[in-house]
């Protein structure tokens, strides 16, 4: 019997991990959590906990050459129930990277495309421009993206495009003002999306805000938060773009800033965790950005900030038409919650702040287990098919809950669940509101402000049926 050859382990791309992401893949033992609760399992050609293995024992062929690290939907569910509390999201991020500066051909190669192309309009605008960005893809792929041309048609017809950028110079670029009264107001950053698709949902907020005496306000000049491309291509540029806006904001006179976007509050936070935990970024920023930052700024969630400075009675109190008998689910999606030791969500798995303000406008809150499923919002322009697909069983599971409508609190996943429902073909749309737009009915704001005519999934019939409006 012939002598097997030693197992040779080489530790360089474990090194390498350790050097820049402070992650230990030794750490691993292949308890399997990151693979079982991953959404995007089944389109991986490697799992994830094989991937951790390989570089256990540095097989770079399977490390750079697999889909996985690309078809990461970033939802950080394998960072979360990690027991070995390993970033595993980040690891997958630093793979892409780590392959395209070794010259390996990206496996997926939409994926680069748009990491390069948002980061590109970034650099062009200080903002994402969307228009902008989806043209680029078509140019680069227009097979999976015509798929979407129903998409882009309704949302033309329901004047839900900006067609212009909104320029805007980066913060550490000019000298800041105080703002006067920011110290007793709550900044307000809308992010990209709420200037063109989510507009409603920037609508609403403001005047839901300004009806129960929460004062907002928008800091002159902010810039985008590199959302995931920049954390997968850039790590200098998804550090230094969310600090860039925090030090807009603690230069204006703020104290906290509320972020209705879950990827900008993620990113943002994220950018807090950083320079506290990691030795020698703080220092970084600072030079970066010509200013010592001093870390006084508390950044919310829209969600957090109404029940933090105004609480679900007073919410109640202001209540003139009820949602009763409204089944509705919350849905928080993966980016408000997780993972918990940087949002510092106090139930990351299962939240309950978005179902006590809406169970406060008499709606019927349904529980239900999908709360924080991720929609696979980052692959919207890369890979529509697994979007549709995550989106529709999320709708699916909801209707199982008894739920007649679906409250959301990002503008990616209202994005994905509600003008996805066009290609989902179901007999009966199921309504998908942002809770800003909830409160506005319940609080019987005018039409134009919960702006129920830009949905896709048309919620008039229902809400009609249920005698919460007549016209």
């Amino acid at each position: 019997m012939s002598e097997q050859a030693p197992i040779t382990i080489k530790g360089n791309l474990a090194k390498r991990i350790q050097e820049e992401l402070g992650q230990n893949v030794y750490l691993c033992y292949q308890c399997v959590k990151c693979t079982s609760g991953c959404p995007v399992a089944e389109y991986f050609d490697w799992q994830p906990n094989q991937i951790m293995r390989a570089l256990q024992l540095g097989q770079e062929d399977i490390a750079f050459e697999s889909k996985t690290p690309w078809l990461c939907a970033s939802c950080q569910t394998c960072a979360t129930r990690c027991p070995q509390n390993l970033n595993i999201t980040a690891i997958m991020e630093f793979l892409t990277r780590e392959a395209v500066g070794r010259g390996f051909e990206p496996v997926v190669p939409e994926v680069n495309h748009f990491n390069k192309a948002f980061l590109r309009e970034v650099r062009l605008w200080g903002r994402a421009y969307e228009p902008g960005l989806i043209a680029e893809m078509m140019m680069q792929g227009p097979k999976s993206l015509l798929g979407d041309l129903d998409i882009y048609i309704a949302m033309l017809k329901k004047r839900r495009v900006g067609f212009f950028p909104h320029p805007a110079r980066r913060p550490s670029a000019r000298k800041i003002k105080p703002i006067p009264g920011a110290s007793k107001a709550v900044a307000y950053y809308p992010g990209c999306s709420l200037e063109a698709t989510a507009s409603v949902y920037d609508i609403s907020a403001k005047a839901v805000c300004e009806a129960i005496g929460l004062a907002l306000v928008e800091p002159h000049g902010w810039i985008c938060c590199g959302s995931s491309a920049a954390h997968r291509a850039n790590p200098e540029a998804a550090l230094r773009l969310p600090m860039e806006n925090l030090a807009l904001i603690e230069q204006s006179g703020f104290q906290e800033v509320t972020m209705p976007c879950a990827a900008c509050f993620n990113r943002h936070k994220a950018a807090q965790y950083e320079i506290r935990h990691h030795e020698g970024r703080k220092a970084a920023v600072d030079e970066a950005l010509g200013y010592s930052y001093q870390d006084t700024v508390h950044v919310s969630t829209l969600i957090d900030a109404i029940m933090e400075h105004i609480g679900p009675e007073r919410v109640a109190e202001r209540v003139v038409n009820p949602l009763n008998n409204l089944r509705v689910v919350c849905y928080y999606g993966c980016l408000l919650t997780r993972p918990p030791e940087v949002t510092q969500a106090d139930h990351p798995e299962n939240p309950t702040n978005m179902d006590q303000l809406v169970a406060a406008l008499g709606a019927d809150v349904r529980d239900w287990s999908y709360k924080t499923t991720c929609c696979g919002a980052a692959h919207a322009l890369t890979r529509p098919d697994i979007v549709l697909q995550l989106s529709q069983d999320l709708i699916l599971h909801a209707r199982e809950a008894g739920a007649e409508a679906i409250a959301v609190a990002c503008p990616l996943c209202h994005m994905n669940l509600d003008a996805r429902q066009i290609q989902m073909q179901f007999e009966e749309p199921l309504p998908i509101l942002y809770f800003t737009q909830l409160i506005a009915l319940a609080f019987g704001l005018p039409k134009k402000v919960t702006a129920l005519h830009k949905n896709l999934s048309d919620p008039h019939p229902l809400l009609k049926r249920k005698e919460i409006i007549y016209s």
